[in-house]
């Protein structure tokens, strides 16, 4: 594995427990019911790596937020049309995906630029619940930065692809179904942004790379 895949690998995020998918149809089954608490369970399930990958799209924490916000407003209008025997996080990842789409491009119409989060933030969404690592912490801290910096010279496409099947682990298949491409589309899109962001970091100091 090169240093660039390792880093792309080091911030995948932990897979849901078994028992959170054991427990996501009643959950459901109550939010349905209007039981605020069971809805509010189903936003910290998620909220962390909804807001993680907004991030990673569109760059700026006042954006992930207005995209997380966005998101579960429409988690929350959809409650009656979601199965409970299928998982949640595919139909979050494509709506993230697509509401990300849509404030980047109006950002975009705006002359902004993609720019990376803060350290602090991005280190929050990172890590989630897990301990911190004194002794990773620079290196963490690195790699944060040069994924920044990485995604942010990606194209609307190249970055989706790479956050889910790399960042967010997610199979090829499982992309594609997100994105509505074929497999094809995903590994030509995955497979460039790879190349770049390797470029990238081949192009760096020995003392800037992570």
């Amino acid at each position: 594995m090169s240093d660039a895949a390792a880093i792309m690998a080091l911030e995948r995020p932990p897979a849901p427990t078994p028992e959170a998918r054991r427990s996501w149809p009643a959950l459901l089954q109550r939010a349905r019911r209007g039981d605020a608490r069971a809805f509010e369970g189903i936003l910290r399930r998620h909220e962390r790596r909804v807001m993680a990958t907004a991030w990673r799209l569109l760059g700026r924490l006042e954006d992930a937020q207005d995209a997380a916000q966005e998101v579960f407003l429409r988690l929350y209008r959809h409650l009656e049309k979601l199965d409970p025997e299928r998982p949640l996080e595919p139909w979050l990842y494509r709506v993230t995906v697509n509401v990300c789409r849509d404030l980047g491009r109006r950002r975009q119409r705006r002359r902004d630029v993609h720019q990376p989060l803060d350290e602090a933030a991005a280190a929050r969404l990172a890590d989630g619940d897990r301990a911190a690592d004194p002794a990773a912490g620079l290196e963490q801290e690195g790699a944060r930065s040069f994924l920044a910096r990485a995604l942010a010279g990606l194209g609307e496409k190249e970055r989706a692809a790479i956050v889910l099947r790399d960042l967010e682990g997610l199979s090829t298949r499982e992309v594609a179904r997100i994105l509505g491409a074929s497999e094809v589309t995903v590994r030509t899109h995955v497979c460039r942004a790879r190349r770049k962001i390797k470029a990238l970091h081949q192009r760096l100091t020995p003392e800037d790379r992570p």
